[in-house]
């Protein structure tokens, strides 16, 4: 019966690549009639979600790749991606991007740089949503006038594992890495690898002109799976 799976298959990938087309195309126009600039080439393989600020802006760079939902990047958790905006607001995202079931909540201003991949189901706050002194959160209606936001830096060729979540007036400074599943509270100096919750410093990334058998990384690995 390989017959068949090789035909199940391929009627698979058929669907699939032709759903990315149709996506691709539907979210790059429903990108611009809100008011984002997109570059080009732009991948979207399903459909993300758009919630912009009449007064808020989104500015993508070149080959921006979203994988979006239940089949595309399956490895657990298959959300779409979300980029909300609030009131004179920014995000701003460098060229040649990765993005899979990511949400970017952003309440001042978001920057990614270029070269940058964030794992499945990772979340961007630059804002705590709520105030921390328990009078005003009781406030009907509540009060959210003292609310703190940061700005967020990501800098270039950074890694960021699945389930991360970078909070609030964090910087990550170029070719940094963060394991998975690591709460980031804050800034982590340019590359360094993080890892854990909270996130801390677990070693240097390697060198990129290192020799394989040389480059710290099998360590370096092990030692994030045993934090994980």
């Amino acid at each position: 019966m390989n017959w068949l799976r090789y035909a199940l298959r391929a009627v698979k990938i058929t669907r699939r690549g032709a759903w990315a087309v149709f996506t691709t195309h539907y979210t790059r126009l429903w990108f611009r009639a809100n008011g984002a600039t997109v570059g080009k080439p732009f991948l979207s393989n399903g459909m993300p979600e758009l919630e912009m600020s009449i007064s808020g802006s989104l500015t993508i760079g070149s080959d921006l790749q979203l994988q979006n939902g239940l089949h595309y990047n399956m490895i657990g958790r298959q959300q779409k991606c979300y980029f909300v905006i609030a009131r004179n607001a920014d995000i701003t995202i460098g060229d040649h991007v990765g993005l899979s079931g990511t949400a970017i909540i952003c309440h001042e201003r978001i920057t990614i740089g270029n070269h940058v991949q964030i794992g499945m189901n990772c979340v961007i706050y630059d804002s705590d949503f709520h105030d921390l002194d328990y009078r005003r959160r009781a406030m009907i209606p509540e009060d959210y006038s003292h609310v703190v936001t940061r700005p967020v830096t990501i800098g270039n060729d950074v890694f960021i594992g699945a389930h991360s979540t970078i909070l609030k007036g964090v910087t990550i400074g170029d070719k940094a890495i963060i394991g998975a599943g690591s709460v980031v509270a804050k800034s982590v100096p340019a590359g360094e690898i993080w890892a854990g919750n909270p996130a801390r410093f677990i070693g240097m990334a390697p060198a990129p002109d290192a020799p394989a058998e040389t480059a710290p990384a099998v360590p370096v690995i092990r030692e994030l799976n045993e934090v994980g």
